[in-house]
């Protein structure tokens, strides 16, 4: 669904902890032990990178069987996680557009007959799982279709409004909201999240508008779901952060995206990123963290394009996704340099016939996988920012873990820069992309318009 954080949270969050200096990794993590998640984390999250699989527009035929040929490029492009955009047969009554909303549910143990059968998903998780990915589905628990059996056979189950009519939520005509005061209703939604993971073998669900569901539903359905294998949950929510104490290993970086894109534009500086993450030290559980993205189905359907948005700083942007704690996503096209609002509701297939952004997402996903300091959570390292003499156009950061350091430079500008500063770092160490020697601390190192320098101990 459309994005639905509310637009003040990122400049609360800075008026908030604009002010603070970044802690150091050591305080950090001893002030985070007070409140550690107590999620499940499944061991094949830690260092994965997360794909978000937009079927209808994936090929012309737009079904499983014809998705299944890209697995191989997938697989070769070095991503974990295949996220499906919902699976299940489209509502038809108040539907939007010729072929409606994905997330207008009209059976939630169906599958959408558009892209095939039960039998062709299925072999589609076995085909994933056999070339190493892992396989989440979207969940719409919030509401349904209008033409969902529930609402023929269960109309109790759903919300009414103060004249005694059944509604949906903002101004999404084509969804009925479903009522979670009902524990007959709750008991069906969790059978059928369950079912997806005893019949289909998934490996869990991106969940669509989790903080409209109660946190108690999600966390008595996530041990439900334990008891059949482990799962890893990913929650469209931000602001709702006890959705990660039990729940959910990770949520929506929404704040991060809008801030990028207000850089980009020059609305903000760069110096607005340590203190982004000096708030997240303070309102996230340890152990869970935020998706980090440049598109999204939202976002590019409904705002613009990464390319759109970013401009020349589209790759360097990407980079900062995959380097700084969190997991880092690839949206259907981005490889290809999707620069296309994808219709939402029609037919409109990606074009694949230029990949050349490919070759920047392979090596960032390996950097990720290779490197224990970038990985996601506990598994991976804390970030500190370094004093830099141009703190509102550049970012240096480092990361370690286990003696294992990554050291981030960043020009998020048009300009040029000479940099000087990160005096807490000695050494010499090696550009992970063009393999020059980089020095620390620096001493007027030229940074290029959006260049970005990725360093590795020599």
């Amino acid at each position: 669904m459309k994005n639905l954080l509310n637009l003040f949270t990122l400049s609360l969050l800075i008026a908030l902890f604009g002010a603070c200096q970044v802690k150091t990794t050591r305080e950090t993590t001893l002030e985070r032990e007070l409140k550690r998640s107590e999620t499940p984390v499944p061991e094949w999250s830690k260092n994965a990178v997360i794909y978000e699989v937009n079927v209808r527009q994936y090929t012309e035929a737009g079904t499983f069987k014809a998705f299944e040929a890209h697995l191989p490029r997938l697989k070769e492009l070095g991503v974990d996680i295949l996220w499906f955009m919902p699976i299940h047969p489209i509502g038809e009554e108040n539907r939007k557009g010729t072929l409606g909303s994905y997330y207008s549910v009209k059976n939630y143990k169906a599958v959408n007959p558009e892209f095939g059968t039960m039998d062709d998903f299925k072999q589609l998780v076995a085909k994933c799982h056999q070339m190493g990915f892992k396989v989440l589905i979207d969940w719409v628990a919030n509401h349904t279709a209008w033409d969902n059996a529930w609402m023929t056979n269960h109309p109790e189950w759903y919300a009414k409004d103060s004249t005694d009519n059944f509604y949906g939520p903002f101004d999404w005509s084509d969804v009925a909201q479903l009522d979670y005061d009902n524990q007959e209703m709750r008991a069906a939604m969790t059978d059928a999240l369950k079912f997806w993971v005893q019949e289909c073998n998934i490996d869990g669900y991106r969940c669509d508008v989790a903080g409209m569901v109660p946190v108690d539903f999600w966390e008595n359905t996530r041990t439900s779901l334990e008891t059949i294998k482990p799962v890893y949950m990913l929650a469209e929510d931000e602001e709702k952060k006890e959705l990660l104490n039990k729940a959910f290993n990770a949520n929506y970086g929404w704040s991060f995206h809008h801030l990028l894109n207000e850089i980009a534009k020059e609305e903000e500086p760069a110096s607005e990123i340590p203190a982004y993450y000096a708030a997240l030290d303070t309102l996230y559980p340890q152990g869970v963290y935020p998706m980090q993205f440049t598109s999204n189905h939202d976002e590019n359907s409904w705002n613009s394009t990464a390319i759109e948005r970013l401009g020349d700083g589209t790759k360097t942007f990407a980079a900062l996704t995959f380097t700084v704690p969190g997991l880092p996503l690839i949206y259907t096209g981005q490889e290809a340099g999707l620069n296309k609002r994808l219709e939402f509701f029609e037919k409109d297939q990606v074009d694949w016939t230029d990949l050349s952004l490919t070759p920047l997402y392979q090596h960032l996903a390996t950097l990720k996988e290779d490197n224990k300091a970038l990985w996601n959570g506990t598994a991976g390292g804390d970030i500190e920012f370094m004093t830099t003499n141009a703190p509102e156009n550049a970012l240096c950061f480092q990361r370690e873990k286990d003696g294992n350091e990554v050291i981030a430079i960043f020009n998020l500008s048009n300009k040029s820069v000479s940099l000087s500063g990160a005096d807490k770092l000695k050494g010499t160490y090696k550009d992970y992309f063009t393999h020059r020697t980089v020095t620390f601390p620096l001493r007027g190192e030229l940074m290029q318009p959006w260049e970005f320098v990725i360093c590795l101990k020599e």
